[in-house]
């Protein structure tokens, strides 16, 4: 561990192994390599004078990367590609003659950066798809549990334990759709030369426009990407990073809205998220079980929304065909998004996974409230005996407020004996009892959760596989 220097926490504490190792110097740079490799290949194709060997030996060095003397040649040179096509050619002699051939910085740092944003949005749709899975199963097996409702925080018409997890599945399949929509729409930026007229690799080719198209699609297709930017200037635009930080910040909502309700139910006692055996829930107060994992999402969420507007100031300041202010935003932006919402994800698979469901503590939640919550049923049958509903709703509402008080004041719920006396509702105490079973009031919530699971999770979860120690190679 570092001690003297400050330490990114989304690299000390948060992010996964696999999320960093795709923003890694190794994965970048040897990624560079490879475009310029295939870059190459492609010109070799299209007739310029290349040799064999000069590819093999590309071939053979690109992961052999100097980074010590690559970091050397950017002090001396001010240009860390320039920097690097040095190392290249120090690692890979034979070529060093034709590396970064025709083509401009954002050859390599564009297209990479639009292949990690592909590599990391594939880790997070599979994120997304296993605290779906895990959703999934917590909500069939509580679709049945009846409980309370909350608008404003205070008690509604009930629900079940398993249809409230569906609100939050609910929001996951949204951001689920859009990530895989956003994979498959990503473009490669290609080879568009320094402000997008492709005269380099036109002048390399002598003018050949069947031979440029050529080359683009065969460095396309080598870095398996089905779409090709038609346009840019020197560099893709930014509005792609924005998209992309948008989409992100949507999933931190999601995960965000899953973290806070989880948090009041905890302080209702009815959820928590898992507490270990040896965990410490306050240096100073033995007792706390306080919801860390739910707060650290929360915290997350906030800190990716807010970098969501960064990647958006950078897409509506860009200079007609370039300008070098997005530069050192981008690089901490677009990373630090992904790698939070990597982390985001960790801790929402953690917790939906391991969640606690207080059955007793939600039934005697559910069964202080039903007096309340029963007057509605009582309301609808009693005007459609012929009763006037204003009367009615206004005997209810006063007898109601009573009750209330004197629950503050700590007595039990009195509410069914106060409108079993008042004869303008006109209705018994034995009636008024054999209307306290919960499940009378859920509506279609089980029948809901059954046709929301059958038409848009299970089809989604065919895709569904656990995951590995590992998903990228680096």
């Amino acid at each position: 561990m570092q001690t003297e220097f400050y330490q990114n926490p989304l690299v000390d504490r948060y992010s996964s192994k696999e999320m960093l190792g795709i923003f890694s110097a190794k994965y970048k740079f040897s990624t560079w390599r490879k475009l310029w490799l295939y870059l190459a290949e492609a010109e070799q194709k299209a007739g310029v004078k290349i040799t064999d060997a000069q590819l093999e030996d590309m071939r053979k060095n690109l992961f052999s990367i100097d980074f010590a003397y690559a970091s050397q040649k950017e002090k001396e040179l001010r240009h860390d590609v320039m920097a690097h096509i040095h190392a290249f050619a120090k690692a890979a002699p034979k070529a060093a003659g034709i590396i970064h051939l025709g083509v401009t910085s954002a050859y390599v740092g564009d297209n990479t950066d639009l292949m990690q944003y592909r590599s990391a949005l594939e880790l997070v749709k599979q994120k997304i798809l296993e605290v779906i899975h895990h959703l999934k199963e917590f909500a069939v097996k509580f679709k049945k549990t009846p409980t309370l409702a909350y608008t404003h925080f205070q008690v509604a018409q009930p629900t079940t334990v398993g249809k409230r997890a569906c609100l939050w599945l609910q929001d996951l399949l949204f951001d689920y759709h859009q990530v895989k929509k956003q994979i498959s729409d990503l473009p490669f930026r290609g080879v568009k030369g320094t402000t997008g007229s492709q005269a380099s690799i036109m002048k390399l080719v002598n003018g050949d426009q069947r031979k440029v198209k050529m080359i683009e699609k065969h460095i396309c297709q080598r870095v398996g990407f089905k779409k090709l930017l038609a346009l840019t200037g020197q560099t893709y635009t930014r509005k792609i990073d924005s998209y992309i930080t948008s989409l992100l910040s949507q999933v931190a909502q999601s995960a965000a809205k899953f973290a806070n309700d989880l948090r009041l139910l905890s302080h209702l006692k009815e959820v928590e998220e898992p507490f270990e055996k040896n965990q410490v829930g306050s240096s100073a107060m033995p007792y706390k079980r306080n919801p860390i994992r739910s707060e650290r999402i929360n915290s997350l969420a906030r800190f990716v929304i807010t970098l969501a507007n960064s990647a958006a100031h950078t897409s509506s300041t860009q200079w007609l065909e370039r300008t070098l202010d997005d530069s050192a935003n981008k690089r901490l932006a677009l990373p630090e998004c992904f790698l939070a919402v990597d982390a985001i994800l960790d801790i929402y698979r953690n917790v939906s996974k391991n969640l606690n469901v207080n059955l007793e503590v939600i039934e005697k939640n559910f069964a202080q409230s039903l007096p309340f919550i029963i007057l509605e049923n009582v309301l609808m049958d009693k005007v459609e005996a012929g009763s006037d509903r204003q009367q009615l709703h206004e005997a209810m509402r006063r007898n109601s407020l009573k009750a209330s008080t004197m629950m503050k004041n700590g007595k039990k719920n009195p509410l069914l004996n106060l409108i079993a006396q008042d004869k303008t509702i006109n209705i018994s105490l034995s009636e008024l009892k054999q209307r306290q079973d919960p499940n009378l009031y859920l509506g279609r919530n089980v029948q809901m959760i059954d046709e929301f699971m059958e038409e848009e999770v299970n089809p989604i979860l065919k895709h569904y596989r656990p995951l590995g120690d590992s998903l990228i190679k680096v």
